[in-house]
């Protein structure tokens, strides 16, 4: 049963991801991703990290992607199809880094994959997958990748305010903000001072 399991999940997990790059569509990349995170939380729970599923699915797939479904509809990006510049050469050099990532992924998986064909896996550790443990990775040996990960976060987030300002162009002539307001506000004032109302209400048609 855990076999079945295991291959439902991975082939829901790959499904996903893969309907996250190909969608043309913004927002339904993002259901695709959810998709993913979800089939990734499967895939923690037969690892019996029970605790990292949870968190996968609360904080990854609500939290996290009801900020990117905000993100996208902030930024203007839930029109049909995301187009940008392409050309022959773009494309050659992204199918040969495609495959290049392929190779090294199909190494490091296949590689340990064989290497565990004649043992009986992993042995369960008391206390996998709890806070404790994980907060101690987090802070040991694992502290530059959560540091840049973190990072990355940032980063895309000021990158998504950088885009949405540029998606929505020059401000409209009309509007007048409110510091504008006082400053046009103190200048009629003191004009004011030195002339009549009739000069402060300017000429009048005749």
């Amino acid at each position: 049963m855990a076999e079945v399991f295991f291959f439902l999940a991975a082939i829901g997990a790959i499904g996903g991801a893969a309907g996250t790059v190909m969608l043309r569509d913004a927002f339904y990349s993002v259901l695709a991703l959810v998709t993913h995170l979800i089939f990734l939380a499967m895939l923690f729970l037969l690892l019996r990290a029970e605790f990292v599923a949870a968190a996968q699915v609360i904080v990854y797939a609500g939290a996290v992607m009801v900020l990117y479904v905000f993100v996208v509809g902030y930024v203007g990006g839930l029109e049909a199809g995301l187009a940008g510049r392409s050309g022959p050469a773009l494309r050659v050099i992204s199918v040969l880094f495609a495959l290049v990532l392929f190779v090294e992924l199909a190494i490091a998986l296949i590689g340990t994959g064989l290497e565990a064909l004649d043992s009986e896996g992993a042995p369960y550790v008391p206390g996998f997958g709890e806070p404790s443990r994980i907060g101690e990775l987090f802070l040991t040996d694992y502290l530059v990748a959560f540091e840049v990960a973190s990072l990355l976060l940032l980063v895309a987030a000021v990158g998504a305010v950088i885009l949405a300002r540029r998606r929505t162009g020059l401000a409209d002539p009309r509007e007048v903000s409110v510091t504008e307001f006082m400053k046009r506000d103190e200048v009629t004032k003191g004009e004011g001072e030195t002339g009549t109302m009739i000069e402060a209400g300017g000429p009048r048609d005749i």
